[in-house]
């Protein structure tokens, strides 16, 4: 869920997608009595073109194409993909939605998406490399891909386009730009997903995060306990087989008082996830 190769994470998932057949789709593997039973996909603009497998039991789509100001092109077509998935596992709704995050404060002057106003839950937003500014550029990166690039493919599809009615994952990777070095840094990040957060909750979605726990390490750290992303759930990434999604289910929640809700495993060419409750 990242740039050219946002649904790998690590390098040797990474080298896992390089043996696949180009232009293909994994076969999905048997979960319990049925082959997708309770199987969920998620794809994303690197799909686009390349032949989607019948739909599973849920399905999340990239709405961004990559980086954060970018449109999934495909977004259309694979959302009405998606909207055939079966809906049998409890809990998850058959269509959801993730979006690639960054804050590139540190590089602000060589971006022309970086925030000059706002008023924020840290003050007013002036255009510096602030919490306020940070917080800024992530509600407005959530607003941009609400309301520029997700309703217009819904209703393409033929789909409801209101934000309640769906699920919104914050996709968490150090593949994307983040500042780096400092506690200070990590805390800035963390306010852009807080500034996010706060987009998606006001329009009625729910929220949870997607990564690794090393990545949102580096990322995020330490979140405080009156941070608007405790409690959120969790979607960990880094398995390569069903037993190792199986068993990330028990690896701790990305942030206080959250729960591992979902499980990502790539065994081909294809991101398949399972549901852990």
């Amino acid at each position: 869920m990242r740039l050219a190769s946002r649904w790998v994470v690590g390098a040797l998932a990474s080298v896992m997608m390089l043996l696949g057949t180009p232009g293909t789709a994994a076969a999905a593997p048997a979960e319990g009595s049925g082959a997708l039973r309770t199987v969920g996909y998620d794809v994303s603009h690197p799909q686009c073109g390349t032949q989607l497998p019948t739909p599973g039991a849920f399905a999340v789509i990239g709405v961004n194409g990559g980086l954060a100001t970018r449109t999934n092109p495909c977004l259309a077509a694979q959302l009405d993909w998606a909207d055939g998935s079966s809906g049998t596992v409890p809990g998850q709704p058959e269509v959801q939605l993730y979006l690639n995050t960054a804050n590139p404060g540190e590089l602000r002057g060589q971006v022309t998406t970086w925030p000059s106003a706002g008023s924020t839950p840290y003050g007013r937003c002036d255009g510096d490399n602030s919490m306020a500014c940070s917080w800024q550029y992530g509600w407005e990166r959530a607003r941009t891909s609400v309301e520029s690039f997700f309703r217009p493919a819904a209703r393409a599809a033929r789909l409801d386009s209101q934000p309640a009615r769906y699920t919104w994952w914050l996709d968490v990777e150090t593949m994307n730009t983040w500042q780096s070095g400092s506690t200070e840094a990590r805390a800035r990040n963390r306010a852009t997903l807080e500034g996010m957060t706060e987009y998606l909750t006001e329009q009625g979605g729910e929220v949870g995060l997607y990564s690794t726990g090393y990545q949102w390490g580096r990322i995020v750290g330490e979140v405080p306990a009156d941070s608007p992303l405790v409690g959120l759930p969790s979607w960990l990434a880094g398995g390569l087989t069903l037993p190792q999604a199986v068993a990330l289910c028990d690896e701790p929640a990305l942030v206080p008082r959250g729960e591992v809700e979902l499980t990502q495993y790539v065994p081909v060419d294809l991101d398949l996830n399972h549901a852990c409750r």
